[in-house]
């Protein structure tokens, strides 16, 4: 585990509410599994036809995009959550730590609504499109009577996706399908859905499923 990372693992579950912290690993793992899956089809030749998504040379590290994940929502929490997104700086300032341009912008690209930033590259994009998935996931995984998310299949989650509008509506099931614009990710919906089932799925125990 990188311990520089761990650091802010950290200040996230001191500040958090649990579901919170939870939230921001699980994106954590679904935006370092994002990167993988791009970087492997890339360095392949990208030998499925269909992903045809690369890493451009000026794309943010990888180690960026998991502490992006870790600390986008790092200032939801008492007084600063009215003021969320824009607080981000102040909060990992008080507490001794910064991060780079390039984080702040994949954090800022996960609400462009407030932000004004629109996604510009791919670890901003698939913040953008990841951010709001990981609620469904769990929330599929709470109706299943082992409550596990092991025991999640990839079938149930596209059901309640593509199906059921009303199953965990605050999904914002329109920014998770950007994934599948060429600009964005290119990577086909169900697809992008299996990796985040995927990447949460390998640290279940420690997001409490």
């Amino acid at each position: 585990m990188n311990q520089d990372l761990q650091i802010y693992r950290d200040l996230a579950k001191s500040l958090l509410e649990t579901n919170i912290y939870y939230h921001s690993l699980a994106l954590e793992a679904c935006m370092g599994a994002i990167y993988d899956f791009i970087y492997k089809n890339d360095v392949k030749g990208r030998d499925v036809a269909c992903y045809v998504s690369t890493l451009d040379s000026d794309e943010p590290a990888r180690s960026d995009w998991l502490l992006a994940g870790i600390i986008h929502d790092i200032d939801y929490f008492g007084q600063y959550k009215a003021d969320h997104l824009n607080k981000t700086e102040e909060v990992l300032k008080i507490h001794n730590l910064q991060v780079s341009d390039s984080v702040l912008n994949i954090v800022k690209a996960h609400g462009p609504h407030i932000t004004g930033r629109l996604p510009q590259n791919k670890a901003e994009w698939a913040i953008y499109c990841a951010d709001s998935l990981t609620g469904l996931i769990v929330a599929v995984a709470l109706v299943y009577p082992t409550k596990k998310l092991a025991d999640v299949k990839l079938s149930s989650v596209l059901k309640r996706f593509h199906k059921e509008p009303r199953f965990a509506a605050g999904t914002r099931r329109q920014e998770v399908c950007a994934c599948q614009d060429k600009q964005a990710l290119n990577i086909p919906v169900d697809k992008f859905i299996e990796i985040c089932l995927k990447a949460m799925q390998s640290i279940a125990p420690n997001i409490g499923l």
